[in-house]
């Protein structure tokens, strides 16, 4: 039988790139942590997830000392593309905000990084931890969870919620001691992944009267590709050849000719949502990430609201322990959400921007040509977007 230990001093659920992070962070500062993810650490690594870093997630996994394999495999990208009418437009990334990019590295592999430098630490990341309840969040906090027949606690001074939208740290809070504000949109994207060289060095997000594309990569020899499709599709009506053509039918002709295609390694269908929970916080318990938002992957918002969720976590604990004072931890839901509400409303923006709209009528059609038209007639523009897609500051 494992033995754990019985106290610590951040008790973490959820195994997932927020909650290493955070730990890896705190750990570095002397700050006792335990994380509880309830699945195997192989089923952790083989979630395919997004992987547009802005440039202070970067920052961040450097302070972690995570960042060695992200700084020499990551892809620096100083811009992406929008397509739209048989054409395509470049939004540069580093022109635009003074030199600012982002970084490409898939969120497997942000995290397999992750799981090393706990190991590497001896950090304390116990999997499969099943029936995993916090309590006493108001007053001593701490967590029970089981492994087997056997049941185990862990005291805290504080709980961190990394446990993903369906975890059950949110769903800890009373009902009525938190607001949600959600938006579910009436489409989802198809994602193929393929080992096939990339159609394009950088991003290319298509606009097309069938419906949004995405041509994304993972690497050189990588590619990852979506397009919109109704909610009632499954991933079994979509062979590959059938979505290769889809794809093709949504670009411009000159990059449609140089698409390579290849057998799909991996396909899935993700619906989109926004979503929020307001605070951020009840008691001892704070929630990060998908825990307590959610934003379309359209403007590469979701991996990053989370990192800034961690960075203000991460500073206010510090702040916590090293100086007693609680003015961070008092302040965290107030400031993670004034970030978070820039990320909804940007990646609102890129959605409605970009996406086919069922039951949209032919007002609707010309604002939102209207609006593409205008974003590339000025510099201002597109100098809001390009600082809200390399991340806007801590």
């Amino acid at each position: 039988m494992a033995t754990y230990p019985t106290r610590t001093q951040v008790g973490i659920i959820g195994g997932g790139p927020s909650g290493l992070l955070l730990s890896q962070l705190l750990h570095l500062q002397g700050i006792q942590t335990v994380v509880l993810e309830q699945h195997s650490r192989e089923y952790v690594l083989g979630r395919i997830r997004a992987g547009v870093l802005e440039h202070g997630f970067a920052a961040l996994m450097r302070e972690a000392q995570c960042a060695e394999r992200m700084d020499r495999e990551g892809e620096i990208h100083d811009g992406f593309w929008i397509a739209h009418d048989g054409r395509r437009d470049r939004v540069d990334l580093k022109g635009l905000t003074g030199g600012n990019s982002v970084v490409v590295y898939g969120q497997t592999e942000l995290t397999k990084d992750l799981y090393e430098a706990r190991d590497k630490l001896n950090g304390i990341v116990i999997h499969n931890a099943e029936d995993v309840k916090p309590h006493d969040l108001e007053g001593a906090p701490y967590l029970t969870w089981r492994q087997g027949d056997e049941v185990h606690r862990i005291d805290c001074d504080y709980i961190i919620g990394c446990d993903g939208f369906h975890g059950v740290s949110r769903k800890s809070i009373p009902k009525d001691k938190i607001r949600e504000f959600e938006r579910v949109y009436p489409f989802g994207w198809l994602g193929v992944l393929s080992r096939t060289k990339p159609v394009s060095p950088e991003l290319i997000y298509a606009k097309h009267e069938r419906g949004f594309a995405l041509c994304s990569l993972r690497s050189q020899v990588l590619s990852r590709y979506y397009i919109q499709v109704p909610l009632t599709d499954t991933v079994e009506q979509w062979t590959d050849d059938l979505f290769w053509a889809e794809l093709k039918r949504r670009l411009p002709d000159k990059v449609a000719a140089e698409l390579i295609t290849g057998p799909s390694i991996e396909k899935s269908i993700a619906p989109l949502r926004s979503f929020v929970c307001e605070p951020m916080r009840f008691g001892k318990l704070f929630l990060a990430g998908d825990a307590a938002h959610i934003v379309p992957p359209t403007g590469a918002r979701g991996l990053n609201s989370a990192a800034s969720d961690i960075y203000y976590l991460y500073h206010a604990l510090r702040e916590h322990y090293q100086q007693g004072s609680d003015a961070g931890l008092d302040a965290y839901s107030a400031k993670a959400l004034a970030r978070v509400w820039k990320g909804q409303r940007f990646s609102w923006w890129m959605t409605t921007l970009l996406h086919r709209f069922p039951e949209r009528n032919p007002f609707e059609d010309k604002l939102q040509d209207t609006d593409l038209a205008y974003l590339f007639s000025s510099e201002k523009a597109l100098a809001s977007l390009a600082e809200n897609y390399v991340g806007l500051p801590f």
